[in-house]
């Protein structure tokens, strides 16, 4: 049955009577292939979970422990993504709107949380604060590495868009959080609301800092389960349990998300702030930085200070490790990248009921742990093309199914943000929808890809669970090597490559943050 089209909704303006007809084929079959591609993972769930009898499962969710390990999970999850949101908002508004000073280099650290593995956080402040454990700290930790996932998102729609619109409000007399709600806000919201899913997701998945800091959530359980007796099935229960709260979070993202209304008017003069002020919105920016990165590392540094292990060393491995990471991550930006436009543009300008079906499914192996991504490529490798298994092909396949909703987020919001006014204009001049898209909408939308492909390459950086099941023999990344110096009690030999992981992942963040117009920007 044809399917109906309702007339495309621009971010910057309802435009009249500029219809989008029927997406094309082609299209249509990009995004479904790349949708069945990230749901190889949800597959093997439900054939693990097929193996369970019904008792079986009604007795595995019927347990107080399950019961206490899906609040733990939705309290950290809902608390850390409504944080990430509200502190992301603002630090991306306070570095692109106001005065403070240094502005792209507080942007540029702002994102230096993005490069520390949420367990690295938690085993810095334990060195430190070795009584820490529970749900409070978990959440800070958690909100001050995710945070970063809203800043860099909404601090490129806020470049991209003009102030005027706040500063004729403020002249009415509104407030400045007013006409930040009035006029602002709702030119972010489709970026925030989509870091926030990013950041909930994370959380959802996080592993290695909840064990650390004794707080049991699902990916505790899940892990738990593999642990014990290696029982596949009950953890299959368990790691739905986890796709279903994503299903539910997905399906809400797309309301909250509404639509996006632009302005297009460029380099809006920055608001002056008192010496008090600029103090304090200052530390509010600096906040998770301290948090997510300094101490961490200073706890880590303390006890590379007190370590007898620095000779042993390898500069050689080092350097091996790191060269695997580059390399690895953008592979796997690229892929993800890859598979995310395709579903990024269909959602970003048609409107149809199945869109937002195919858009949510592509965020759902997000929400899964490393160790049941990786073990479903393990089973799906053998079953299918045994002469991958192992390789480097099926560890960064592996990388851009898990991520690729990194890169989804932030590309359709990016598409999104462009008018489909100067789209129209390509079009009467003479260009083929393919062309109005490489000449118009790509240039314009690349900030907010790249953004995107950005997120993915660091987190491919500090993924572990599937990066140990499924590297070649003998391969090893930074995060494989201070996993395995950190569990074996090397914390001093752990320090050069906790500090080679944050270096490598400032790279990429250094190029997005523009760091050669440092000078205008802050004039």
């Amino acid at each position: 049955m044809p399917t109906t089209i309702a007339p495309e909704h621009t971010p910057a303006q309802s435009v009249g009577g500029s219809l989008v007809g029927r997406p094309p084929a082609w299209l249509i079959t990009l995004a479904a292939l790349a949708v069945a591609t990230v749901a190889i993972p949800l597959v093997y769930l439900g054939v693990r979970a097929s193996d369970v009898a019904l008792s079986d499962i009604v007795e595995i969710l019927a347990r107080p422990l399950v019961g206490e390990l899906v609040l733990n999970t939705i309290g950290l999850s809902v608390t850390v993504s409504a944080t990430a949101v509200a502190m992301g908002t603002a630090i991306a508004t306070i570095v692109t709107r106001l005065r403070i000073g240094a502005a792209r280099t507080w942007l540029l650290i702002s994102a230096l949380p993005l490069a520390v593995p949420s367990y690295l956080a938690s085993y810095g402040w334990l060195v430190l604060v070795p009584g820490l454990h529970g749900f409070v700290p978990s959440w800070a930790l958690l909100s001050a590495v995710t945070i970063p996932y809203v800043t860099l998102p909404v601090a490129a729609v806020l470049r991209g868009t003009s102030a005027d619109g706040e500063a004729v409000a403020r002249t009415l007399g509104l407030s400045p959080t007013r006409a930040f709600w009035r006029v602002t806000w709702p030119q972010v919201r489709p970026a925030a609301i989509a870091g926030g899913l990013l950041v909930f997701l994370y959380t959802l998945s996080d592993f290695g800092l909840v064990a650390m800091m004794r707080f049991q959530t699902l990916t505790w359980g899940v892990q738990q389960a593999y642990a014990a007796s290696f029982d596949r099935s009950q953890a299959a229960v368990l790691a739905l349990l986890l796709v279903i709260i994503a299903v539910i979070v997905v399906a809400a993202e797309r309301g909250a998300r509404g639509t996006l209304t632009r302005s297009t008017a460029l380099h809006a003069a920055k608001e002056p702030l008192s010496p008090v002020m600029r103090v304090i919105l200052t530390a509010l920016v600096a906040a998770p930085p301290v948090v997510g990165v300094l101490i961490p590392l200073i706890g880590l540094g303390s006890r590379l200070a007190e370590a007898t292990t620095l000779r042993s060393i390898s500069v050689e491995r080092l350097a091996e490790a790191t060269t695997t990471t580059i390399g690895v991550s953008v592979a796997a930006a690229v892929v993800a990248l890859i598979l995310a436009l395709p579903i990024a543009a269909l959602a970003a300008r048609y409107r149809s009921k199945w869109i937002p079906v195919l858009e949510g499914a592509g965020y759902l192996s997000n929400g899964l742990p490393g160790i049941v991504v990786g073990l479903s490529l393990v089973f799906f490798s053998l079953s299918v093309i045994p002469a991958l298994y192992q390789t480097v092909v099926v560890l960064v396949f592996a990388y851009a199914v898990l991520f690729m909703p990194k890169a989804l987020g932030t590309a359709r919001a990016s598409i999104e943000g462009v008018s489909l006014d100067l789209v129209n204009v390509a079009r009467t001049l003479g260009s083929t929808r393919l062309q109005a898209w490489w000449r118009v909408t790509v240039p314009l939308a690349l900030p907010g890809i790249g953004i995107g492909a950005l997120l993915v390459a660091i987190t491919t950086m500090k993924e572990l669970p599937a990066t140990l099941l499924l590297r070649p023999l003998g391969a090893s990344t930074l995060a494989t090597e201070l996993w395995s110096r950190t569990a074996a009690g090397e914390f001093g030999a752990a320090a050069p490559y906790a500090a080679a992981l944050v270096v490598v992942a400032a790279i990429p963040a250094m190029i997005l943050s523009g760091v050669r117009s440092v000078a205008k920007e802050e004039l």
